[in-house]
């Protein structure tokens, strides 16, 4: 009972309030319930788990956007946010080497983990990303940028949805409403990009490493060489060679770049060849306007297709 002998009359309204606040046969624990506690590997899961679940999780990426997903090393506080978490989004495809380890020594027999690429067609472009990534019945061959391409973002999406609502099924419907909502805005951006990509007459371009391959066919880029055939490798002095005749017979204007790699082999071949490069990046906040997933996919087709406009 809310009601009782107090010191003033102030003090008789303030309880009244509060009890007027809290439903009938709710507790105050009920009331504030904590939000799911979810881990992600790199940025873009986080972006999309947030959509998801709004107000109703909590979200902690372990790569920030500057880092390269492929070489990354977790720290301590790593492992106490996955020792904390209820879920754990991974892409898979090999691209997060380092999470089973993780995983493993968090040790938590709630965690649960779930791959967001299961059921994506892959691309297997003949570079050799899957050089770097452990054997075993679970790894897939392909390229594992799949999130590049915003149709693979949709299946991205609705594992993750099903993974909450699962996990917390008294809010299943505002998630599949986020959801709708959050792939309604993905698919007018799309078109919008598109569109925007359609009237250029040379879409070819040099990428730093195999990151590429989805957005390109997405979009209708052409990717004309490769600077680094696999994550952490360097070219040979003849394979610079090659690509820097290959630029200049073929007349390629751009090279693309990206924030989390060393830019030292791009400005070579921009200062042999007189192409430009373009830094773009393949995970959310790694370059200032693409904190988001829709702010990243804008950022990386409009500063190509500017790149490549005709002088």
């Amino acid at each position: 009972m809310c009601f009782g002998l107090f010191p003033s009359l102030r003090h008789a309204f303030l309880v009244m309030s509060l009890c007027l606040m809290v439903p009938s046969g709710l507790s105050w624990a009920a009331s504030a319930r904590e939000p799911l506690n979810i881990v992600v590997t790199i940025p873009v899961l986080k972006d999309l788990a947030e959509q998801v679940g709004g107000d109703h999780v909590r979200v902690t990426s372990l790569l920030s956007g500057y880092e390269n997903e492929h070489t990354y090393s977790p720290k301590p506080s790593d492992l106490i946010a996955v020792r904390r978490a209820r879920l754990l989004f991974e892409v898979g495809i090999g691209l997060e080497v380092w999470v089973s380890n993780l995983v493993k020594n968090a040790g938590s027999p709630s965690l649960s983990v779930i791959t967001t690429s299961k059921g994506i067609g892959l691309v297997r472009d003949g570079h050799a990303h899957n050089g770097d990534h452990p054997e075993g019945e679970d790894n897939e061959q392909g390229n594992p940028h799949v999130w590049l391409d915003p149709e693979n973002a949709v299946t991205m999406m609705r594992h993750i949805t099903e993974a909450l609502t699962q996990a917390d099924p008294d809010h299943a419907q505002v998630y599949r409403q986020n959801q709708a909502a959050y792939l309604k805005r993905l698919d007018q951006l799309r078109t919008e990009l598109v569109g925007r990509v359609r009237g250029l007459s040379d879409r070819r371009f040099i990428a730093h490493h195999p990151a590429w391959p989805y957005f390109a066919r997405r979009f209708g880029f052409q990717i004309a060489g490769t600077i680094q055939s696999q994550s952490g490798s360097e070219p040979s002095a003849l394979q610079i060679q090659n690509l820097i005749a290959t630029i200049k017979k073929q007349k390629i204007k751009v090279v693309v770049s990206e924030i989390q790699l060393s830019q030292k082999l791009p400005d070579l071949l921009a200062k042999e060849t007189g192409t430009r490069v373009v830094v773009l990046t393949t995970l959310p906040g790694g370059l200032p306007r693409t904190e988001t997933y829709l702010d990243m996919l804008r950022y990386n087709v409009l500063q190509l297709a500017n790149a490549l406009e005709p002088a």
